[in-house]
């Protein structure tokens, strides 16, 4: 089994586990009130992006209205119910469709059994006023007087449907009582409506086929007079049953648009005030034709008189609001609708596997990002989850937060501590074996894919850095062994940091030696133009500290660095039990040789013609100084070997380089005095012009027999 499928199948191990413990604790009730406190978070900050019907109006006796019927009628509280006969009066004659009144009416009038008369036959004329019923935890019933219960066209229960924590979200549209099927407050105008908000008390007993609002509830049904108060329009209540997004206990999601007061209260006394205008042939604030078709509620609103729920809006909402916003929801066709079963399991697993894949895409690739990926991954999650549900609740779409939040969460910290166990003893082993002489990339690499740890190696083209200390061996006669090794440790610290800065890899150190190459095993696509901004970095460097160095050793220190770059065999050498991740082939020979050579030729930086030509593919940013074509020991082929310049460095010498390299076409060309005459001009200022001097007097004693124009390097 490969390691990728164990990462596989741990991860399933992981997702599956999370996600049945998920599912287990939300259908056993566990999340639901913090669920529930969403949802209601959720409703509160949307509902400012919904719109009440403009076919529902509210009427409400508020303090202002009781404080100047007291001055302007005389009514002390409570009001003549005949106050109520006029507003009944004021609808039919705007053909409102229902006055719909949320009052309790169970004892009789203070102001004397007439009182009740008036009200009554006001209801019964008028044919489309809804009165309330209630029915209690033990199943007991409460209705109006007899005369105000058998003067309204239906009774509408208010029995609420209240959550465990006492909240009202939903609610039940109808209550079957002694077999008797009594509507919800909210359902009533419509049934009596007949389905048709524009039905008109004229309608009665006509059947008609209408739309109702976003919902496209097709209906069919009328009013029947019905003394007993209870529905008669079955058909239509059973269809609304079979079309609303109704719950497996009979309620729906209430879909609450805000404050009682979007939907503009009407004051009582305005009403009471207005009508007795009306019919004197005065003008009125307002008029009864200002609500023709609409669905007139009646409620108290005064504080103290209105009865106080808690909904997701408030949590001293008045209870009229509950059955106002029931209808208003039927209308617009607006209830919030819930996931199937099946659909919120499989949205509760796929967050389970985006949390412990997640983990794994973090882990991936670079160490020094995998916190800040990790981070990320997880704040994205959280924020995805969120905004779906706040998204898709615009559209009265109610998706899970609390149990895919679970899944998510859960399944994420455990797919971390067990990868920490797991693998992380692995890969601290790794980091803290291999860190001193690869690069942070390498060991990203090696603890991404720790199957690389084996022997075997891969031919690819690499650029190969040497580099050694001029005259270290004097050096280190001068110095005690712990002075020796604080300049050591010193000078390959400031040089390993450059190598590894620039994505090398540092192959081993061999005494004062530094044997280093780019483009293994992580791919660097400008490996030689990494490979030389290192080498001119790191005598730079040298530079910068050459006063510390010559206060420890008596001199500055100077190093010779050979580059090459070539196909060459990379990987891990040794034997079973210990090897290194290291380099061969001819091209690392020569880079080798390339290093030595500096001293036949006084420089500090050489590279082969194959670094300079990759350089220069790569974008040239530097000037070259051709110094030789050299065979080398061992190797027939000559090679052009050149010095490299950063371009502000190059400028400063060009005159003297101009000069050279008259002079080494000279020396090609076999003409040796020439040559001599053209170095000599600039030999107190550049040290390869000396040796181009020398060379060329052993030439003129010692004349070849036959002249190529090759340098040939008597030792490495």
């Amino acid at each position: 089994m490969t390691s990728k499928t164990k990462i596989f199948i741990r991860y399933l191990v992981i997702s599956l586990s999370v996600f049945l413990a998920g599912m287990i604790l939300n259908f056993t009730g566990v999340f639901s009130f913090l669920e529930n406190k969403t949802y209601d978070k959720r409703i509160r900050s949307t509902s400012a992006f919904t719109t009440p019907c403009d076919d529902i109006c509210v009427i409400g006796i508020d303090q202002d209205s009781i404080n100047k019927a007291l001055s302007d009628f005389n009514w002390g509280w409570p009001w003549p119910r005949s106050a109520y006969a006029e507003i009944v009066d004021f609808m039919k004659e705007g053909k409102a469709s229902s006055v719909t009144f949320d009052v309790f009416y169970t004892e009789p009038s203070v102001y004397g059994p007439e009182d009740d008369e008036i009200f009554a036959k006001a209801c019964a004329d008028y044919g489309r006023v809804i009165h309330t019923m209630f029915v209690s935890d033990d199943n007991q019933p409460l209705f109006p007087i007899d005369c105000i219960k058998n003067s309204a066209a239906l009774l509408g229960n208010i029995t609420s449907a209240k959550d465990s924590d006492d909240v009202i979200r939903r609610a039940r549209l109808s209550y079957v009582l002694d077999g008797k099927e009594y509507p919800a407050l909210g359902v009533a105008p419509l049934l009596l409506a007949g389905g048709n908000s524009d039905v008109s008390p004229d309608d009665e007993g006509e059947a008609e086929e209408t739309e109702l609002g976003a919902g496209g509830i097709a209906a069919a049904g009328g009013y029947d007079e019905n003394p007993e108060g209870y529905v008669a329009s079955e058909d239509l209540l059973s269809y609304l049953k079979s079309e609303l997004p109704v719950s497996r206990d009979g309620t729906v999601l209430l879909r609450y648009k805000g404050d009682i007061k979007r939907y503009y209260p009407y004051s009582a006394y305005e009403i009471i005030k207005s009508w007795r205008l009306y019919k004197e042939g005065k003008e009125a604030e307002l008029v009864p034709s200002d609500f023709e078709g609409a669905s007139v509620f009646f409620i108290f609103y005064a504080p103290g008189l209105y009865d106080i729920c808690s909904t997701p809006v408030s949590q001293v909402y008045p209870g009229a609001g509950v059955h106002v916003t029931m209808l208003d929801n039927i209308i617009s066709g607006d209830f919030v609708k819930t996931l199937p079963v099946w659909f919120f399991v499989l949205y509760g697993f796929i967050w389970t596997i985006i949390a412990s894949f997640s983990v794994y895409y973090a882990e991936k690739g670079s160490l020094r990002f995998k916190n800040l990926k990790i981070i990320s991954f997880f704040t994205a999650g959280i924020l995805l989850i969120l905004g779906i549900a706040w998204g898709i609740f615009l559209l009265n779409i109610s998706v899970p937060i609390i149990a895919p939040l679970f899944c998510f969460v859960v399944s994420f910290f455990i797919t971390i501590f067990v990868n920490y166990a797991s693998e992380g003893k692995q890969k601290r082993f790794i980091k803290s074996a291999f860190s001193q002489y690869l690069s942070p990339s390498v060991i990203d690499r090696l603890i991404q894919h720790p199957e690389k740890l084996r022997l075997g190696g891969e031919k690819r083209e690499i650029s190969i850095f040497f580099s050694d200390i001029q005259g270290f061996t004097s050096i280190s006669e001068k110095l005690n062994p712990t002075q020796l090794t604080d300049l050591l440790n010193k000078y390959l610290t400031e040089m390993t940091n450059i190598i590894l800065g620039s994505g090398g890899t540092i192959d081993k150190y061999e005494g004062d030696a530094i044997i280093a190459f780019w483009n293994a095993p992580t791919e660097i696509s400008a490996h030689a133009e990494c490979a030389l901004m290192a080498a001119l970095t790191c005598q730079k460097r040298l530079e910068e500290l050459s006063a510390e160095f010559s206060a420890k050793v008596g001199r500055p220190l100077w190093t010779r660095i050979g580059l090459n770059t070539g196909e060459a065999v990379v990987g891990n050498m040794g034997s079973d039990q210990r090897f290194d991740y290291t380099m061969f082939g001819d091209s690392v020979n020569l880079a080798a040789r390339l290093e030595g050579i500096n001293k036949q030729f006084g420089t500090y930086t050489m590279c082969s013609e194959n670094t300079k030509k990759a350089v220069e593919d790569a974008g040239n940013r530097y000037k070259w100084r051709e110094l030789a074509r050299v065979r080398v020991v061992g190797k027939e082929k000559a090679v052009t070997v050149y010095e490299p310049y950063l371009e502000q460095n190059y400028r400063k010498k060009e005159a003297v380089l101009k000069v050279f390299d008259m002079g080494l076409k000279r020396f090609y060309a076999g003409q040796f005095k020439e040559a001599i005459t053209l170095f000599s001009k600039i030999e107190k200022y550049d040290a390869p012009a000396r040796k181009y001097i020398e060379r060329c007097n052993m030439l003129i004693q010692n004349p070849p027999e036959k002249w190529d124009g090759v340098w040939v390097a008597d030792s490495k």
